[in-house]
């Protein structure tokens, strides 16, 4: 599974599909997935606060492929903060329906009076609650996450997930979370970072 689709189902572990963080988070969450997996494929760089593209070439995953025209297309706009705002805007429905494309989630609409809400509910219990069950696991383990995995665990404690993965681990796992994101290559330690800032200033926002 990609970054983004198993950061939802983290965030989503729920047989109604209810979100288990505050909607400015994992809208950022999702969208530093969205922004993490370019990286990882090469097209994008993220240094000094800034994305830029490095290779155009359209991506096999279609929404990996909408996220990056989007890039291109906004060449005047390259702070990550700001490509971090944007794509939570539209990340919980575009992963959603990644999701639900690929049949691990079912998508259904909720008309009250004159508005509609549309979740996102699982088809299988045990596939949606597998990637925590995973990262909980691989925690434990001596040998080190592989880099996607530790950018991963690196965007759930950014956006206050942690608890979803560490809720019944040792404290080898606790431990080694601690010192996985300081470990991260330059670029990903800087998207979980800028990722951390943003959650922290949109729940304040919303807090005060």
């Amino acid at each position: 599974m990609l970054i983004a689709d198993e950061f939802f189902l983290i965030a989503h572990n729920d047989s109604r599909g209810k979100a288990k963080l505050h909607p400015a988070a994992n809208g950022l969450g999702l969208a530093a997935g969205l922004l993490g997996e370019l990286l990882l494929y090469g097209h994008v760089m993220v240094a000094d606060g800034l994305v830029t593209v490095l290779d155009r070439r359209p991506p096999a995953d279609a929404l990996a492929h909408t996220v990056l025209d989007q890039l291109v297309g906004e060449p005047q706009h390259q702070a990550v903060r700001t490509w971090l705002s944007f794509l939570a805007q539209t990340s919980v429905a575009s992963v959603g329906e990644r999701l639900a494309r690929a049949g691990v989630l079912r998508r259904q609409e909720t008309r009250r009076l004159l508005r509609t809400s549309v979740s996102y509910l699982p088809v299988d219990l045990n596939a949606v609650a597998w990637p925590a069950t995973r990262l909980r696991a691989l925690l434990d383990r001596p040998e080190p996450p592989s880099v996607p995995d530790a950018l991963l665990l690196g965007l759930i404690v950014a956006a206050g997930l942690s608890r979803e993965v560490l809720w019944s681990a040792g404290p080898r796992a606790h431990h080694r979370l601690n010192v996985l994101i300081p470990a991260l290559p330059a670029p990903l330690k800087e998207l979980v970072a800028h990722t951390e800032a943003a959650v922290g200033a949109a729940v304040l926002r919303r807090v005060t």
